[in-house]
């Protein structure tokens, strides 16, 4: 048997991800902790803060009386955002970081403000150089 002289294969290249998005459903919260824009802006920043990030903008909009609030902090890593619905208990988080800040960090922060009873995290590593 003849042996076949295969090209040399070049490693792959290793790509570092552009940043970590969570992406977080947070169900069985008290009513109280999911309509207020000043305490959701409040935790949010905290939260942003405990990451390593560097809030660059906020906005919060509040659907009225025991209705729910909509929020994003823009940052120089991304953004945190945040919806809630009082009424079903739930918050839905999004948080988008690159670079050194700890997504998981600012994830932490939220969880413990608004004391969740279920929780479903979904973790997409954004790639960079991607053909």
């Amino acid at each position: 048997m003849k042996r076949l002289d295969l090209p040399e294969l070049a490693p792959a290249p290793i790509h570092q991800p552009a940043g970590r998005h969570l992406l977080a459903d947070l169900g069985g919260i008290a009513a109280q902790r999911l309509n207020d824009c000043a305490s959701l802006e409040a935790l949010l920043r905290d939260a942003a803060v405990a990451a390593g990030a560097h809030v660059l903008f906020s906005h919060f909009h509040g659907f009225g009386a025991g209705q729910g609030v909509t929020g994003v902090l823009l940052l120089a890593e991304s953004h945190i955002t945040i919806h809630t619905w009082p009424e079903d208990g739930f918050a839905a988080a999004d948080i988008f970081m690159c670079g050194a800040a700890q997504p998981e960090l600012a994830l932490a922060i939220i969880e413990q403000s608004l004391a969740p009873s279920q929780r479903a995290v979904r973790i997409i590593e954004r790639a960079a150089g991607i053909s």
